[in-house]
């Protein structure tokens, strides 16, 4: 009875449990090693310089460049279903020599700025190939259905590892987080082995499993080519660069209120955590009990285009009331609609293309135009506020790429409705 009563609950079916399971818990613990660090990561941005940002944005775009060949490589030539056990190995790896690093030289800025650019760079590749082996294994209703489930996951470790962060930074340091980190990476890693397995026993066709123990071949930039011969994969390219801009014109806001209002770094990296652990508080509750079902019932529209609606308007009203507390207000409204609808339904929309882009196709756009809409908008920020120095322009601006990100959205949806 309690089974049949948390199936009905979260809108599964009953074999679907253990996936939705697992899959959850590989979110949980990629996020939470991540978001642990992303305190830390955002005052090691501070360290070398709020005016420095935007070549900090630079560097991680060419660090990313950099990693695409490296990725694409893997991908071409390890089996599919092992893609995402390469990678995390990779990054623990990194995390471990990074921790041994911040033990011998802890206020080297050099080293600050190359975990700054270290960790944009994997946070973005690890959590595109977590999200590549749920969109290979489950089909589309599916995914409508128990992307949002599983996102919450993602919210959860994204409420736990900004706390981890506050309660152990003063008594393990920031090396010891980052050797925490790896371990919860290693521990994704086996949950989805899991999710692998389930499909294993539920195949959707014995073609399709089959497929999976192949590597996908082609070359290493396969994935540009593939997103530019696809007008369904551009209209995706055009709305992560526009999800970055977005982004990254609060991000800057964010940094300079908090260098201007809390200059101790300890009580940087707590507002930063405290700032996460509300965001995945409120996208948790929505996604757990709301995504799916607005997906199931109204579409995958709704998920892109609320919430550059909602931005569009928080950007007037910081333009009008340029505080800290209206931007932390908007900064926690976007990011947790992000969290909620955005991600489960940018996902979504790459069920419909084949499993080759599922990997190097969105690996491509979740990254490298990622990066790059973040390097491009960083330099463009600087400049609105140097020339203007007026924050009312930039938020102005913001509006702006809200409103054609909103656009963007519903043109997507249209088009992924059609392909299914």
């Amino acid at each position: 009875m309690l089974r049949r009563w948390l199936t009905r609950l979260f809108n599964l079916e009953s074999e679907e449990a253990g996936a939705v399971t697992a899959g959850f818990l590989m979110f949980f613990l990629l996020f939470a090693g991540y978001f642990m660090l992303r305190p830390v990561r955002e005052t090691m941005g501070i360290t070398g310089g709020v005016d420095n940002l935007q070549w900090l944005f630079t560097g991680t775009f060419v660090a990313t460049l950099a990693a695409m060949p490296l990725f694409g490589w893997v991908a071409a030539r390890v089996r599919r279903r092992r893609i995402l056990y390469w990678v995390f190995g990779f990054f623990a790896l990194n995390l471990t020599a990074f921790a041994f690093g911040f033990l011998a030289q802890p206020d080297n800025v050099w080293l600050a700025r190359t975990f700054y650019i270290w960790i944009s760079v994997f946070n973005m590749i690890a959590i595109s190939v977590a999200w590549s082996v749920l969109v290979d294994l489950f089909a589309v209703g599916q995914a409508k259905r128990l992307f949002g489930l599983m996102a919450a996951g993602a919210s959860l470790g994204g409420l736990t590892g900004p706390l981890l962060a506050v309660l152990l930074v003063e008594r393990i340091g920031h090396a010891g987080l980052l050797f925490l980190s790896a371990v919860f990476l290693l521990a994704a890693a086996g949950a989805a082995r899991r999710v692998q397995h389930w499909r294993d026993a539920h195949p959707l066709s014995a073609e399709e499993t089959l497929q999976r123990q192949r590597p996908l071949g082609g070359s290493p930039f396969a994935g540009a080519t593939e997103v530019l011969r696809s007008p369904f994969m551009l209209g995706i390219a055009a709305f992560v660069l526009l999800l970055a801009s977005v982004t990254t014109f609060l991000y800057f806001e964010q940094a300079r209120l908090v260098e201007l209002n809390f200059p101790d770094k300890a009580d940087q990296t707590r507002v930063f955590g405290t700032i996460d652990a509300i965001v995945q508080s409120l996208a948790i509750l929505s996604q757990l009990f709301i995504t799916g079902r607005l997906a199931q019932r109204l579409g995958v529209g709704v998920l892109l285009v609320a919430v550059p609606v909602v931005a569009m308007f928080g950007f007037l009203w910081l333009a009008f009331a340029p505080t800290f507390a209206v931007l932390a207000i908007v900064m926690v409204v976007r990011r947790a609609g992000e969290y909620a609808f955005v991600r489960p339904g940018r996902e979504m929309l790459w069920t419909a293309v084949t499993p080759e882009a599922k990997y190097k196709a969105k690996n491509f756009v979740d990254t490298v135009v990622y990066r790059g809409a973040d390097a491009v908008s960083a330099w463009v920020k600087s400049g609105v506020d140097l020339l203007a120095q007026q924050p009312a322009v930039a938020a102005l601006l913001g509006a702006a790429l809200a409103l054609l990100w909103a656009f963007n959205g519903g043109v997507l949806a249209r088009m992924h409705r059609r392909l299914t």
